[in-house]
């Protein structure tokens, strides 16, 4: 049976939580957008998830420029500068009680349209902005045993036709992967770029370990991850050879090991692709070792951020 890295134990506290919409908490029942939302109808708008460590958002700086970024790369008014958006993550957290083991979709939409029909010049009111928080960690038995990838049909695109880059609510691409993924009995989408070469997962980023070198894809297909850039960053720290370059399924298949990436789990060893066993099957020592140097750097920037927060 399949098992995405995005399931979870469903926490029963997560029927009380209070949503943040634009200035407002409510009770999950309560929470509702109109029909004419421009989410809703045309999926216009951006998104972030993040991860709640220590009672602080890992790395918010880094997602919030990329928040920020594809609002102006669609011309859309948020409506609420930096300062203001981080106070209503904390006041979202504050109300709900939550110190750890959260997880945070922060979604803008370009607001409500009188009428529904895809010209932002029909929209008539300001963003909807909602904060959406939850208790929500990985399964530890997906981190310890690793997932089983399937490379579906569908490819990452040119960004001409929709940039990749774009943390978008138009997610169909990446949910026509998944649901091949899943049909085929796997737990996540591996995808390839027009090129043919490997690009990314449907809702993470992936890597491979070759004789001690780490490699992922040259990035042009596919977002611009946070927790792909911290691993880089880790890797070029500690001196391991990490490589961001074209390379093929063969490549992949002879790989000694593979992981992906992403807010919510972190770092997580793949032990199968399309059929093929990376290693020995279990999650190997490069994949222990970055799972280690990822910890390390999510602490440090908690750290940095509760002190910002008490400065």
């Amino acid at each position: 049976m399949a098992h995405s890295i995005h399931e979870f134990h469903d926490d029963p506290r997560n029927a009380d939580i209070r949503i943040w919409m634009n200035g407002q908490l409510k009770p999950r029942a309560e929470a509702t957008v109109s029909v004419f939302d421009s989410g809703f109808v045309l999926g216009d708008g951006v998104w972030e998830g993040l991860r709640i460590v220590g009672g602080h958002p890992a790395f918010l700086d880094a997602h919030l420029d990329r928040l920020y970024e594809g609002a102006r790369a669609i011309a859309m008014d948020i409506g609420l500068d930096r300062r203001a958006l981080t106070a209503a993550l904390y006041e979202t957290l504050a109300a709900n009680g939550m110190h750890d083991g959260v997880h945070v979709r922060l979604m803008v939409t370009r607001g409500v349209k009188r009428t529904p029909y895809q010209d932002p010049r029909v929209t008539v009111g300001p963003a909807t902005v909602v904060i959406i928080p939850e208790h929500k960690v990985a399964k530890p038995e997906t981190l310890a045993t690793g997932l089983r990838l399937f490379t579906v049909h569908v490819r990452r695109g040119f960004p001409d036709v929709q940039d990749p880059k774009l943390n978008s609510h138009s997610k169909l691409n990446c949910i026509t992967a998944c649901i091949q993924a899943t049909e085929a009995g796997a737990d996540e989408g591996l995808m390839l770029d027009p090129h043919g070469f490997v690009a990314t997962c449907n809702s993470t980023h992936f890597f491979i370990v070759r004789k001690g070198e780490v490699w992922t894809s040259t990035g042009d297909y596919c977002l611009g991850g946070i927790t792909r850039e911290n691993v880089i960053g880790a890797c070029r720290d500690a001196g391991i050879p990490v490589f961001e370059k074209n390379f093929s399924l063969t490549q992949v298949y002879g790989a000694d090991e593979a992981f992906v990436t992403g807010t919510f789990a972190g770092v997580v060893p793949v032990r199968q692709v399309d059929g093929r066993v990376m290693g020995d099957g279990r999650p190997g020592p490069m994949v222990e070792r970055l799972q280690g140097l990822y910890r390390e750097r999510v602490a440090r920037d908690i750290a940095f951020r509760a002190g910002e927060r008490l400065a």
